[in-house]
């Protein structure tokens, strides 16, 4: 009788730029399924956590700086204020995307999916807006003191 000769699965080319994971042959024929290796990406909301917190940080050292100057002028509270919101706008974003970028990059996905890294990045985006944050109500409580005593 003449019996089938089993179905092998050539091995990948060496060659190849990625690394393979696994090899599946499909059923029936000679071909097989590469699966390849993935690349773990930077997470673009720990970046952006970390650019908020960073510019959360930046503006609140002027609101620092224009309710310190204003303060004999009489419109340092006014400029500190308004540049308060923007810095608590901008801590509130880094802090919420280091808290959304820390949950990606913790989620486990399917074998082939992308996998995320930047938990470094994700963290200190975090403090970088709690501390931006912190120092934008400090500086904008002292500028109301100082106009308020002038």
């Amino acid at each position: 009788m003449n019996q089938p000769r089993p179905l092998s699965v050539p091995p990948p080319p060496t060659d190849a730029q990625q690394r393979t994971r696994r090899v599946d042959s499909v059923p029936g024929t000679v071909f097989g399924v590469v699966h390849l290796e993935v690349a773990p990406a930077t997470s673009g909301l720990a970046i952006g956590a970390l650019v908020a917190g960073i510019a959360a940080i930046v503006v609140a050292f002027v609101v620092l700086c224009f309710g310190l100057v204003g303060a004999d002028a009489g419109w340092g509270a006014w400029a500190a204020g308004a540049f308060t919101v923007l810095a608590v706008a901008a801590g509130t974003a880094g802090v919420a995307l280091g808290v959304l970028a820390r949950r990606q990059i913790r989620r486990v996905g399917p074998a082939a999916s992308m996998r995320f890294q930047g938990q470094g990045l994700a963290s200190a985006g975090f403090i970088c807006g709690i501390a931006g944050l912190v120092i934008a109500v400090v500086a904008f409580v002292a500028a109301l003191a100082l106009q308020l005593a002038a």
